[in-house]
């Protein structure tokens, strides 16, 4: 897995501050940023990520809609979407689109670990 490249792609800068210093820290991956989800479709294509972490909640293009467009993009694209707690119907509709797992703000850093690890294998 080392050198593995991700996406993360979620409006608040903390958040994604937060995701990176999880990911980065155990040595394995090479994390890229976007804020929205348009930004996040367009570098996408330019750097071809292994996996994608995706907030469902944001301006621009929602998480859902990103997702959507991923997918019919490469339908072999790896995504893992990032939710607040009460937002379970989006996550199971995500999952139907074709999302590999989902993770629950605030993220327990295992969890996180776990969840792309066992993205990045399927």
């Amino acid at each position: 897995m080392v050198g593995k490249r991700i996406l993360v792609i979620d409006d608040l800068p903390f958040m994604r501050k937060v995701i990176r210093e999880i990911l980065e820290g155990t040595r394995l991956f090479r994390i890229d940023e976007a804020e929205n989800g348009l930004d996040g479709l367009h570098q996408y294509r330019e750097i071809k990520p292994d996996l994608v972490l995706l907030d469902i909640v944001m301006p621009v293009l929602d998480g859902i809609s990103t997702l959507e467009r991923l997918i019919k993009m490469d339908p072999k694209a790896r995504v893992v979407m990032c939710s607040a707690l009460g937002q379970e119907e989006l996550i199971v509709h995500a999952i139907r689109l074709g999302a590999k797992d989902f993770v629950v703000k605030p993220f327990h850093p295992n969890r996180l670990v776990t969840a792309v690890h066992r993205a990045l294998e399927t």
